[in-house]
């Protein structure tokens, strides 16, 4: 049986905007795979730390995520295409040559490019978020055989209903008010009133997010568009490579810190279930997505909407994850860690702001300290704020509980031929925990930290050793604990008097039994 989505795609030309991030990379890997007929993948690129365009695409073809592609299709090299261009110029910075070709031939846009940094301030996720899309939507309008507009949201970005259900909802202002107040506010002016514009939005980016999902909605129907939700992305289940990840965004950054001894405790309630999708997951649906709206008869009168989320399929909760990992990471530990890895989460603010002085900011400062001394470059607090920053963003989606409708997206692998099942599945419900969080783990260290497995005896040791010391350490801050308790409170040491093991304690054996 043949692939119908390999027949709709046959010749079609697409265009990728965000082609660098983890997203854009594994859509155009999987686009060159899995749908071999495809006409050409234009690859909207910027130049970057004096790299082109041109040597980013080489670069990204160097790496593991691209290796079945080299050994078994090395020919589909030639469909990918580099266009230089920045969603942040008008007509994406593209030279007026490419533009019209992009216009004449162009049929299928994925629009992923965005600013991921929840911390960024107002006016940068205006631009990039908002206002980038605009750009995009104006470009596609000029595409004469557009059948597909795909643009990628995030299913967070409605903190104020307590299920997100697959439409778009009025945004909170009018976007284009916004942008045209972000255009002549400075960043300063922009981030003392971004609290009071941003209201329940906890960050930029899902503020942005959402003024972007209107933009789309205003362009429908006219335009072939639709709107994809995922939620927190992580590391691939199976395709191209179990665990593939290129950076540290989100739950992989927080397993990586963990695992380094850096990270050792995270608010975070650990009974709410973790709202999760695999990348490779992600983008398989989103290719079905595509194909959906270009195989319409008609356009609906109302935007499509898929939340690529779990939605109620699965019950995994955080604490699952951080047993599995704290076990995973024993077997597979972190070379160089930094510390021994046993941190946990905290349900309570003011329990994890104590562990967060004492387990991160006290060692940091030590850390600096000692390489003051030693004439050394000091780091250890810089990345203990940077972490704190990160944390503080990430916690508000571990503190609350999200609930999605998934109607739309659980219906497409039904609308599917048995051929199109098998390339491009979606079925959340086989996955189990246990390997593909072990995969994830293995993933950070093999292609974010570039560790080798040949050097795990080694790593393994250290952990051993790291063990000892925590536990070593342990003891010796509860036993000044009691030390100073027993010497400034009496009825501590008439208490301690009664344990005749207490005697023989360093420190408190002293202070209770006086010679």
């Amino acid at each position: 049986m043949t692939s119908d989505i390999n027949e709709w795609y046959r010749g079609r030309k697409v265009l990728v905007t965000g082609a660098s991030g983890l997203m854009g990379k594994v859509l155009i890997e999987k686009l060159l795979y899995s749908v071999p007929d495809v006409g050409c993948v234009y690859a909207l690129v910027r130049s970057k730390r004096g790299k082109t365009p041109e040597s980013r695409i080489e670069d990204m073809w160097k790496l593991p995520l691209f290796s079945r592609l080299r050994e078994e299709k090395p020919h589909v090299m030639k469909k990918l295409i580099p266009v230089t261009g920045d969603i942040c110029y008008d007509n994406l910075g593209i030279e007026d040559q490419m533009l019209n070709k992009l216009y004449n031939e162009v049929s299928v846009v994925f629009h992923f490019a965005a600013s991921l940094r929840l911390e960024a301030p107002l006016k940068e996720g205006l631009e990039m978020n908002t206002r980038g899309t605009l750009r995009v939507i104006e470009m596609a309008r000029r595409m004469k055989n557009l059948t597909a507009f795909v643009h990628l949201s995030t299913a967070f970005c409605y903190p104020d209903y307590e299920r997100m259900a697959e439409k778009v909802h009025d945004p909170p202002h009018n976007p284009h008010e916004v942008l045209r107040a972000a255009q002549w506010l400075t960043e300063d002016q922009l981030n003392l009133l971004a609290p009071s514009i941003m209201n329940m939005h906890p960050n930029s980016y899902l503020y942005s997010k959402r003024l972007a999902e209107a933009l789309v909605r205003d362009a429908h129907p006219k335009l072939p568009a639709c709107v994809v939700r995922p939620s927190i992305v992580t590391p691939s289940y199976k395709d191209p490579i179990p665990g593939w990840v290129d950076n540290l965004n989100g739950p992989i950054g927080l397993m990586v810190g963990a695992g380094k001894g850096v990270i050792r405790s995270m608010h975070c309630y650990g009974h709410y279930h973790c709202e999760v999708i695999p990348v490779d997951i992600a983008i398989n649906a989103i290719i079905v997505i595509a194909y959906k709206i270009g195989t319409q008869t008609e356009r609906s009168p109302e935007l499509p909407v898929y939340n690529i989320t779990t939605g109620d399929d699965r019950d995994t909760t955080w604490k699952q994850v951080l047993d599995n990992g704290k076990a995973t990471i024993r077997k597979y530990p972190f070379e160089g860690p930094l510390w021994y890895p046993d941190g946990n989460i905290r349900h309570n603010k003011f329990i994890h702001s104590l562990c967060v002085f004492f387990y991160h900011l006290v060692p940091a400062y030590l850390i600096d300290f000692l390489m003051l001394i030693f004439g050394q470059k000091r780091f250890m607090v810089r990345i203990q704020n940077r972490i704190s920053v990160g944390l503080e963003v990430l916690q508000y989606f571990t503190t609350r509980e999200w609930w999605f409708d998934t109607n739309n997206f659980k219906a497409l692998p039904k609308s599917l031929n048995p051929e199109d099942f098998k390339l491009f599945p979606m079925d959340l419900t086989i996955i189990k925990d246990e390997p593909y969080i072990e995969s994830c783990m293995i993933g950070g260290k093999l292609y974010c930290l570039k560790e080798k497995m040949e050097n795990l005896p080694k790593a393994r040791l250290q952990n051993n050793i790291l063990w000892v010391l925590d536990k070593l350490v342990s003891v010796f801050f509860y036993l000044v604990i009691v030390y100073w308790i027993a010497s400034y409170f009496e009825p501590a040491r008439e208490l301690l008097s009664y344990v005749p093991l207490v005697r023989y304690l360093p420190l408190v054996g002293k202070v209770v039994f006086p010679q």
